[in-house]
C-alpha cells in the first residue's frame, strides 16, 4: 500500500468506530420503551393492555431498528472502501455518525408524540442518513478508484421516498404514518430486479 496526499486515516478505525456507534444507537432504542410512571397493573389483563397502549412505541422501535441493522450492514458489506481513507469519506462517515446517534431521539419523538412535527424530525433524520450514505459511498468510490455497482442508490433512494411519504401521511394521520417505511422491504426485490444485487 502506497500512501496518497489525499490519505487522512485508515478506514478500519473509522469502521471500529462506525460498529461502536451502530452498537450504542441501537441498544439507547429499547431504553425509549417506557411503561407510564402511574402504570401499576393487578392483572394480567390490565400488563397486557398497558403493553398494547405501547403500540406505537413498538413499531417506531422495530422500524427504526430495521433501518439501523440495514445501514450497518449496507456499511459491512462495502467493498469498495479504500485502505486508507480520505478527507471526504471520513467526513462522510462520522456526519453519517452524527445521524446515527440522533436516531434514538427522533424514535423517541415520533412514539411519544402524535403529532405530523414528531414526524417530520424523524423523517427528515432518515433522510440526512440515506444522504449521508450516498456521500460516503461516492467517496468511497473516489478513493478506492473501484466502481462498485452496490453503492445503496436503491436502497437509500426507497429510504427517501417513504420517508417524504411518511412525511406526508402525517398531515392526514400521524397513527399510520411510520408505516410508510414498510415500502423498504422492497428494496432487495428492487435490487434484484436493477440487475445490482
Amino acid at each position: 500500500m502506497t500512501w496518497r496526499a489525499t490519505d487522512f486515516i485508515p478506514t478500519r478505525r473509522l469502521e471500529a468506530l462506525t460498529d461502536a456507534v451502530f452498537a450504542f444507537a441501537l441498544t439507547l432504542l429499547v431504553l425509549n420503551i417506557e411503561l407510564p410512571d402511574d402504570f401499576d397493573p393487578k392483572t394480567t389483563q390490565a400488563f397486557l393492555q398497558g403493553l398494547a397502549g405501547l403500540s406505537d412505541t413498538f413499531i417506531a422501535y422495530l422500524i427504526t431498528f430495521l433501518v439501523l441493522v440495514a445501514f450497518w450492514s449496507g456499511r459491512a458489506r462495502q467493498t469498495s472502501e479504500p485502505d486508507m481513507a480520505g478527507p471526504a469519506y471520513t467526513r462522510a462517515t462520522l456526519f453519517h455518525l452524527l445521524w446515527v446517534t440522533v436516531l434514538p431521539f427522533s424514535m423517541l419523538a415520533v412514539s411519544r408524540y402524535n403529532v405530523a412535527g414528531a414526524v417530520w424530525l424523524y423523517g427528515a433524520n432518515m433522510i440526512l442518513l440515506a444522504v449521508t450514505g450516498i456521500l460516503i459511498s461516492r467517496a468511497a468510490k473516489r478513493d478506492s478508484g473501484r466502481d462498485d455497482a452496490s453503492d445503496g442508490r436503491i436502497e437509500f433512494g426507497l429510504l427517501i421516498a417513504s420517508a417524504v411519504l411518511s412525511m406526508l401521511v402525517s398531515l392526514w394521520s400521524p397513527d399510520y404514518a411510520m408505516l410508510a417505511y414498510l415500502l423498504n422491504v422492497a428494496a432487495p426485490f428492487m435490487r434484484r430486479r436493477a440487475g445490482t444485487g
